[in-house]
């Protein structure tokens, strides 16, 4: 490792980081190696993980990549177990996997509910809650609230013993409040995020385990870089228009508070912190 990753915030850590192929995960993972902590890193991606491996390798971290499907109960402890036979224990867990609403059906739903919002028309229902389907619901629910229980099950039972360990879960404002209407599956789970962040602080306090929230705004992850890249520039004005700062966030910068709250320099246990350029504020 690098002399520098050695003097790392998180020098000596083990973080696991779910969802870490692609976008913020693999994001936060290389953040928390450049801070010294050796890294596990799973998703279901096997080819963006493996790019998320070889920059690891190329800072000089240690790091285990593993295919895992966190809404699989049994492949989530089968994890864990490799990542603690690998290095002996657990210090950090990210929760980042997640669905996210891409699809065209998705995008045209987002777009109305924009509209909606920025310009003038009559009040109306927008149909959206009453139009889904049972799978347009269901479907959020495996990845983004039981893959995030799945995986604190199995972190507390590595850190409980220990009395030490560091939870982050990635949220959005779209569990805070009305920032994603357009998708009434995804804004629940995300709420689910962010209540289980709450009880399970309080339930792992005690022995001294921090469990936090970030709440996202807008991330400019290749998904949301292929939204902008289709939308007109009325649909992207609209966006950015809502936005007090007028523009998302760059994954670095969500990245970087993560690694705050995986560090040893803090005092807060159950917040939801929502960096989101004051879109809720």
């Amino acid at each position: 490792m690098t002399t520098s990753s050695k003097l790392g915030r998180l020098a000596g850590k083990v973080a696991l980081i779910t969802g870490a192929g692609p976008g913020l995960g693999g994001v936060i993972a290389h953040g928390m190696a450049q801070q010294g902590a050796s890294i596990v890193i799973c998703d279901i991606d096997a080819e963006a993980l493996a790019h998320t491996a070889r920059r690891l390798e190329d800072l000089g971290s240690e790091c285990l990549a593993l295919r895992c499907d966190v809404s699989d109960s049994a492949a989530v402890d089968a994890t864990f177990a490799q990542a603690v036979e690998r290095f002996g224990t657990l210090d950090i867990l990210v929760n980042n996997a997640a669905r996210i609403p891409t699809s065209a059906a998705e995008e045209a739903r987002r777009n109305r509910h924009y509209a909606y919002l920025t310009t003038p028309m009559p009040r109306q229902s927008l149909g959206i809650v009453s139009s889904l389907s049972d799978h347009d619901w269901l479907k959020w629910w495996d990845v983004n609230m039981h893959g995030v229980f799945y995986c604190t099950r199995a972190a507390l039972r590595i850190m409980e013993p220990r009395r030490s360990g560091k939870i982050v879960n990635i949220a959005s404002v779209a569990g805070l409040g009305t920032a994603s209407t357009h998708s009434p599956g995804y804004s629940a789970t995300k709420a689910g995020v962010i209540s289980l962040t709450k009880t399970t602080a309080l339930d792992a306090a005690g022995a001294n385990i921090y469990v936090n929230a970030i709440a996202c705004g807008g991330v400019l992850t290749p998904p949301f870089q292929d939204y902008l890249d289709r939308a007109t520039e009325a649909q992207k004005n609209t966006l950015f228009q809502m936005v007090p700062l007028g523009r998302v966030g760059r994954p670095e910068e969500y990245a970087s508070l993560a690694v705050y709250l995986a560090s040893d320099e803090h005092y807060l246990v159950g917040q939801v912190i929502s960096p989101n350029g004051g879109l809720v504020i």
